[in-house]
C-alpha cells in the first residue's frame, strides 16, 4: 500500500520547526532566509527591519486593491524557548511526526505553526485569484520568548512600522486539550519586582533589631496572603479564567553571607501578572503601603512593568471583531474570549492604539508550550490553514 504523499503545507511547516531558532542565541538568519524564499516564491515584496543588529523583524507584503485602506496585521515570533533534549522523545528541532501525525519539534504549538498559517492561507487565496480591499501584512518578529522588548515593542515605534498603516492586528492564541477555543482580547499586566529588605548587621547568637529577615518575612506574607486570595477567587468561580485574576509568585530569595552573621539585606524577586480589571496605581500603592509597614528602608525595583490595560472590543457591531467571528464561525468552532494569563507581542500593538486578537486554532491538543515534547497534529494543523483563510479574507475585506 503506497503512502498518502505528504501535504506541501505540513512539509514547509517541518522545515521551519528544523530552523534553531532556539534562545539565547536563535538562528534567526536561518529564519530569514526560509522565509525570504517564500515571499519570493509566492511573488510578495518583503522588508527586513531591525531596531537592535541581529535581531530582524521580517515583513511580506500582499497589497490590497484599496491600498489606503488601515491594513491587517498576522504576527508570529520566530524565536522560541529552549530545550532539555534528553527529556525529549524525538530530538526537539528534528520535526519528526508519528503514525499519528503528530509533528514534534520545539516551536510546534509557540508558534511556528501559526507562522506558516498566516503564509499559506495568503498563498491559498492568492492561487485562487483572490484580491482583497485591505493590504496584508505578515510580520515575523524576534525576542518575543524573552519579553520582545528589541523586537515588536521597540518596532511599533518606527517609522518602518507606522507606513505599515496597521488597523487590526492577529497574534498568538494557545493549544488546548477541550474543543473550546480561547480567543484573547487583553493580557495581564506583567510586574517582575525585586523588593530590597534592608537590615542591621550582627552576629547570629542576638535577637538583632532591625533585622532584614523580619521585614522579608512581613513582605512575604502580605504578598501570598493576596495570592491566597486570588486563587481561591479563581477556584470558587467556575467562570473565570486564569487571565481574570492576579497571580504572584515568589521566584527568587538572596541574602546573607554566613551562618553565624546576621545579613544586612535581603533581596525578594516576585513575578506578578495582574488582571486588567485591577486598578494598577492602587495595586503599586497597596505594595508600598506594606513596605512602609515592614520597617525602614525598603525599596522596590521595577525589572519590568507594563501598565497599559487596554482591551480590544469584542462586541458583534465592531467591524473587525465580526469579521473574525464570521470566519470561526464558518468551521462551527466553539469559542471563548478570555485574557490572556501571560504576555505576548499583541500588548504592544494594542498599547498604540491598534486592536489585535490572540487566536491559534489548535483544538483538542495538549497544551506543550515551553513543555518537553512540544508537538501538533497535522490535521489540526491543516484545518487552521482552512480556518485562518476565511478570517484573512473577512478581515481583508472588512
Amino acid at each position: 500500500m503506497t503512502e498518502k504523499p505528504e501535504d506541501p503545507s505540513v512539509s514547509l511547516f517541518r522545515e521551519y520547526i528544523k530552523v534553531e531558532s532556539v534562545q539565547p542565541n536563535p538562528d534567526y538568519d536561518g529564519c530569514v532566509r526560509f522565509l525570504s524564499a517564500q515571499a519570493e516564491i509566492m511573488d510578495l515584496p518583503y522588508q527586513v527591519v531591525e531596531c537592535v543588529a541581529g535581531k530582524p523583524i521580517f515583513v511580506m507584503t500582499w497589497v490590497g486593491t484599496e491600498p489606503d485602506l488601515p491594513s491587517v496585521l498576522l504576527n508570529s515570533h520566530t524565536d522560541v524557548v529552549p530545550v532539555f533534549p534528553e527529556h525529549w522523545t524525538h530530538p526537539p528541532f528534528s520535526a519528526f511526526k508519528d503514525k499519528q501525525g503528530n509533528i514534534y519539534g520545539r516551536g510546534t504549538q509557540d508558534m511556528k505553526c501559526v507562522g506558516i498559517q498566516h503564509m499559506e492561507a495568503i498563498r491559498r487565496l492568492k492561487n485562487a485569484g483572490k484580491r482583497l480591499k485591505r493590504t496584508i501584512h505578515l510580520s515575523y518578529v524576534p525576542d518575543e520568548e524573552i519579553g520582545g522588548h528589541d523586537g515588536m515593542q521597540k518596532f511599533v515605534h518606527t517609522q518602518d512600522f507606522k507606513k505599515l498603516n496597521i488597523g487590526f492586528g492577529l497574534d498568538e492564541g494557545i493549544a488546548v486539550p477541550g474543543d473550546t477555543i480561547p480567543v484573547f482580547y487583553g493580557e495581564r499586566n506583567v510586574f517582575w519586582i525585586r523588593i530590597m529588605c534592608p537590615g542591621s548587621p550582627g552576629h547570629g547568637s542576638r535577637f538583632l533589631e532591625n533585622n532584614a529577615a523580619i521585614k522579608a518575612q512581613y513582605m512575604i506574607n502580605k504578598l501570598l496572603e493576596y495570592r491566597a486570595k486570588e486563587k481561591a477567587r479563581l477556584e470558587s468561580d467556575p467562570n473565570l479564567t486564569l487571565g481574570d485574576v492576579t497571580t504572584v509568585n515568589l521566584n527568587i530569595m538572596s541574602g546573607g553571607v554566613q551562618t553565624n552573621v546576621v545579613p544586612d539585606k535581603f533581596e525578594l524577586t516576585f513575578d506578578i501578572r495582574i488582571t486588567p480589571t485591577t486598578n494598577i496605581a492602587e495595586f503599586e500603592k497597596m505594595i508600598r503601603d506594606w513596605m512602609a509597614e515592614a520597617g525602614e528602608g525598603l525599596e522596590l525595583t521595577f525589572i519590568q512593568k507594563f501598565v497599559d490595560q487596554t482591551l480590544t472590543p469584542t462586541n458583534p457591531d465592531d467591524p473587525w471583531f465580526s469579521a473574525l467571528s464570521a470566519g470561526i464561525n464558518k468551521h462551527n468552532l466553539k469559542t471563548k474570549n478570555e485574557i490572556f494569563p501571560a504576555g505576548t507581542d499583541s500588548r504592544y500593538l494594542r498599547e498604540v492604539g491598534i486592536p489585535a486578537i490572540g487566536f491559534s486554532p489548535m483544538p483538542n491538543t495538549p497544551t506543550l508550550l515551553h513543555d518537553h515534547d512540544e508537538f501538533l497534529n497535522e490535521n489540526i494543523f491543516l484545518k487552521g490553514i482552512d480556518v485562518f483563510t476565511d478570517i484573512i479574507q473577512n478581515l481583508g475585506n472588512v
